[in-house]
This record gives structure tokens, C-alpha cells and sequence, in this order.
């Protein structure tokens, strides 16, 4: 911190200048929020010296923690050399190293278009996918459909693939229509079955929407496996597989926004793998620069590509872009957070360290308030009766040095992927605990 300026200083701007995402006005009733000063490994530190367990990734990106020492450097070397340049007609050597690294991630021939967020990066997705069809002649093609609680970003095409009530309903004017279909929920089951005796029978409203109007949409987009923002709500690979299989009878692209899930956190690069398919757009952000800086990438099958190839006579450039698209130093994190990546076998090890949560899944079942536990990979959640037992042990939690924030009544952890497993077992202890006590 400054050394003229105190925290309660900070704190009185804070309320008067600064605007909070997602965070409700009256909690600045309570009590001051943590003014964070540093960062170090798996922590964050405030301005009175206290020591959090960033349990939630700094919003699911920081999986390598904070202050990696390659990754600063990485950004410091870029800045001395070159800190913008467009792509537009130009290019640089980070952006081509980057993108040289992230197709090759991918079997098939693919191309990557940047941009510096999720939402930015969904919002490129939905538009390739229109004019692939519009290229082919195929003007008809414009619908999309999506999974009920779904979430990709808070830009408006976004929210018109990935509503949710609670966020978004003062915006319904503003969005396209989209046919929304029932979401899996293994945790909520409305079909009474078990992992054991599931038919995916929650995919039929998919396949009708496939059977009706399936010329007319240009794609299909989910997140793979987990619904983040719904509240932590995990299904099966098999649901994919079977999403995949109605993309190809039906000749729908299929994007899948794996801009939280991806970079390793169910214990497989990107959570689509867990179902052994190939999608046509892949959306990557989060912790692409390792949650450093703002960079995300709209990576596309090379044969959509093709389509936006033109002649003289045919213009089908693709007038979408970003000023800070491919930016240089993010470019150059986002390199150096994908060696680390592969150096250190990050991915193997956090499936690993996964195997730990899943374990204690059935320790948390028994207890009082807790309706449903459920775990993957790096996630684990535990939902309870009603909002307010979330709050009560979010609290808990944060005196205890243990940063979380719940998603209605679910209490999540999705810390770093680099936390020691010894850390893991602590923090499971101090949840079980909160728990516990409500």
C-alpha cells in the first residue's frame, strides 16, 4: 500500500469511487472487505498483515498460484521489449508462439483467434459459428441452443446463450432468443436415477430441440461437465458424448466454453476430454496467463476456418476483433504458464491431488444443513439448506484465514492446482468443521 494513505483511507474511496462487481450494495454495511495488498504462492495477503487461502483461485484463475517468479518475469521481459501491437494486418512473435502452442493442444488442424476475456472470447465463438453457415450459403442458421443455467459471460450475446435469473433478467430486452433445454444435474436428479442406472435420460430435451430445429441452428454450446456459476453443478462425460453425437447427425457446430473448467481443473486439460470428443470451437481464458493477465482465445477447427477464405469477388473477412487481442505481454504470460504447465506435469498431478476431494465426499454427506456434496478434479461443493448457512460459513471460513464465496448455498473450493496436498486435507478439516458448527 501506498505509505501516506491507511487502510481505512482506502476503504472510505473504495466507497466512494469504486463499483464492485457482483457484489450486493448493502454489504458494505458489515464490515470492511479485505483489502488485498500481495500475493504470494497459494495466499493472499491484506492490508493488516492477514493470511488467506485462496480457496477460489481469485474467480478460477489463478492456478498457479500468485507471484510465480517465471511467469513475472516472463511479463517484465515482454513489457522492456514490446508492450502493444495490433493484429489487424500485423503481427508478433508472442502471438504466433502462442497460438503455435495452443493448436498444438488439438489432433486436427485448428486456428485461434484472441481476445481478453471469457465473455470475449464466447461472444467470437457465436459470431464464427454464424458466418461459417452464412459463408456456406446457409443464411437460415443462426439459432443456438444451450443448457438452462448456463453461464459464458455477462456480454449480451453471451447472456443470450447463458442465462441465468438470478444475474440477468433486468437484460431479457436486450437478448436474442435461444433455445434453452433442460441442464443435467446428477445432484438434483429429477429422473430418480443414480450414476450407476443413468441413461442420460436428461438429454431428451436436447435431442427434440435437434429433431425440430435443427436447420436452423448454427451450434450448440455448454460448459463441459461442470456448470460454474449455477452453483457448482456437476454432470457426466456420457451427457457430452451424447451432445457430440447429435452435432454430427444433425451437422450443429459444438462449442464448448472452457474458459473455467479448462487449463487442468477436472484433472484433464480441458474437461471435453473426459468424453473422448472433438469440438469445433473451444473457448480458453482464466487461466490461459495463468490468471496473471487479461487473455482468452476462440481456438477453431481449420475447416471452418476455410470458409472465411475470400477472392476479390467474395469479401468474408471476419470484422470482429479486439484492441488488446494477442497483447504482447499477456501473450508472453500465457507462454510461460503453458511451459510451466508441461515442465511440471501440472495437469497429472492436480488429477491426483483431485482424488483427494472425491474421497472426502461421503464425510460431508452425513452432516446436518448439507444437501448434496460432490466433487471434480480440483472442485469440490458442498450445498446447503439455504443461503444464509453459506454466509455463516464463508465467515467461519475467512477467520480461519480460508477466502471462499459461496454461490447461493453452495460452498466451494477450487484453490490453485499448484496447493499442497497437505493444505487440502487442512482446508477440507476447517470446511468440515464450519460445517459442523451451523
Amino acid at each position: 500500500m501506498n505509505s501516506g494513505q491507511g487502510c481505512a483511507d482506502y476503504w472510505q474511496s473504495d466507497r466512494h469511487h469504486l463499483w464492485h462487481p457482483y457484489t450486493r450494495q448493502s454489504s458494505f454495511d458489515g464490515e470492511p472487505f479485505p483489502m488485498i495488498t500481495k500475493g504470494e504462492g497459494i495466499y493472499l495477503y491484506d492490508s493488516a498483515g492477514n493470511r488467506y487461502l485462496d480457496a477460489i483461485s481469485s474467480w478460477w484463475a489463478c492456478n498457479l498460484g500468485h507471484s510465480e517468479p517465471r511467469i513475472v518475469s516472463a511479463i517484465v521481459r515482454q513489457a522492456q521489449e514490446l508492450q502493444h501491437s495490433i493484429l489487424g494486418n500485423l503481427s508478433h512473435p508472442r502471438a504466433v508462439e502462442l497460438a503455435e502452442k495452443l493448436t498444438g493442444l488439438f489432433p486436427d488442424d485448428r486456428h485461434v483467434l484472441f481476445a481478453s476475456d471469457g465473455a470475449s472470447s464466447v461472444e467470437a465463438a457465436l459470431k464464427v459459428a454464424v458466418q461459417y453457415w452464412y459463408n456456406r450459403g446457409c443464411r437460415d442458421r443462426c439459432k443456438f441452443v444451450s443448457l438452462e443455467n448456463g453461464y459464458h459471460g455477462d456480454t449480451l450475446g453471451a447472456v443470450s446463450v447463458g442465462r441465468i435469473e438470478s444475474f440477468h433478467r433486468q437484460f431479457d430486452a436486450l437478448l436474442f432468443p435461444a433455445f434453452r433445454v433442460e441442464a443435467p444435474c446428477c445432484s438434483c436428479c429429477k429422473y430418480g436415477k443414480s450414476p450407476d442406472s443413468c441413461k442420460i435420460d436428461c438429454s431428451r430435451g436436447m435431442a427434440d430441440v435437434f429433431a425440430k430445429h435443427g436447420n436452423e441452428l448454427a451450434a450448440a454450446i455448454v460448459e463441459p461437465l461442470c456448470q460454474g456459476a449455477a452453483g457448482i453443478r456437476i454432470y457426466p462425460p456420457r451427457y457430452l458424448e451424447k451432445l457430440h453425437e447429435l452435432c454430427r447427425k444433425h451437422e450443429v457446430l459444438l462449442i464448448v466454453d472452457e474458459i473455467a473448467m479448462g487449463m487442468g481443473r477436472t484433472g484433464r486439460m480441458f474437461a471435453f476430454e473426459h468424453a473422448g470428443i472433438m469440438p469445433d470451437i473451444v473457448c480458453i481464458g482464466k487461466g490461459l496467463s495463468g490468471g496473471y493477465l487479461p487473455i482468452s482465445a476462440t481456438v477453431v477447427k481449420g475447416s471452418i476456418f476455410d470458409t472465411f477464405k475470400d477472392d476479390p469477388d467474395d469479401d468474408r473477412t471476419f470484422y470482429h476483433g479486439h484492441t488488446f487481442a494477442g497483447n504482447p505481454i499477456a501473450a508472453a504470460a500465457a507462454l510461460e504458464t503453458l511451459a510451466i504447465y508441461k515442465e511440471r506435469d501440472v495437469v497429472a498431478i492436480a488429477a491426483e491431488k483431485g482424488d483427494l476431494f472425491k474421497e472426502a465426499v461421503p464425510r460431508f454427506s452425513a452432516l446436518p444443513h448439507v444437501v448434496d456434496v460432490r466433487s471434480l478434479g480440483m472442485i469440490f461443493a458442498v450445498e446447503l439448506d439455504e443461503p444464509a448457512s453459506a454466509q455463516e460459513v464463508k465467515a467461519q471460513l475467512l477467520g480461519q484465514g480460508v477466502m471462499t464465496r459461496p454461490l447461493g448455498a453452495v460452498v466451494y473450493l477450487m484453490p490453485p492446482l499448484v496447493t499442497p496436498p497437505d493444505i487440502l486435507i487442512s482446508t477440507l478439516d476447517l470446511l468440515h468443521a464450519a460445517v459442523s458448527a451451523l
